[in-house]
């Protein structure tokens, strides 16, 4: 009696498409997989935005010349002006505006104002990093400098890429922010958590 051969290439075909499929199954899987990239942020053309502090000089003027904080609707709130959008603008577009009111109410003939950001709105950094919470911002920074100005990665952490959500205009948008990647002041990154 002989014995049946084997048939490998029957098992090869049947364990190389469950290994694909596998394969494919947990990139599909993977963290933040599904978000795309966030659009650039540019850092030196910054606009500002609600819980942004400025310093709002006015030469000629001591009641205008002081440290304001953006409001939650977006403006300051100004002595003898009111209140004044500021949500959106540059330190300079928001300079020329102030400077256009002042001498739209003849407060000022010639009105030269400076304003200056001294405080930015805070980052948040989630999830794997050794002390989530709050931080505060500073030009130029990076998805790796927020998370190093929170601890670190933990073990756990996929260190490659992070969520992000961020106010652009009116809405909240959510994409991928990768550690090379400019944050924006007020951003919330969440680190993820490595599947295995």
């Amino acid at each position: 009696m002989h014995a049946l051969p084997r048939r490998p290439s029957v098992r090869r075909a049947l364990v190389l498409p469950l290994a694909f499929c596998l394969a494919a199954s947990c990139c599909a899987c993977s963290p933040g997989s599904n978000l795309h990239p966030i659009p650039a942020y540019n850092p030196t053309t910054y606009r500002l935005g609600p819980g942004d502090q400025v310093r709002v000089i006015t030469y000629g003027d001591e009641q205008l010349t002081d440290d304001f904080r953006v409001s939650e609707n977006g403006t300051l709130a100004l002595p003898l002006l009111g209140a004044v959008p500021a949500q959106g603008l540059t330190a300079d577009e928001l300079a020329g505006e102030i400077a256009q009111r002042l001498e739209q109410k003849k407060l000022l003939r010639s009105a030269s104002v400076t304003v200056e950001v001294t405080a930015y709105r805070p980052v948040a950094v989630l999830g794997e990093v050794a002390r989530p919470g709050e931080y505060p911002y500073h030009p130029g920074m990076t998805m790796l400098s927020a998370v190093a100005a929170a601890g670190g990665f933990t073990y756990r952490a996929v260190e490659s890429r992070a969520k992000v959500i961020r106010k652009e205009g009116n809405r909240l948008v959510a994409g991928r922010l990768t550690q090379e990647d400019y944050v924006a002041p007020g951003d919330v990154i969440d680190v993820y958590m490595r599947v295995f």
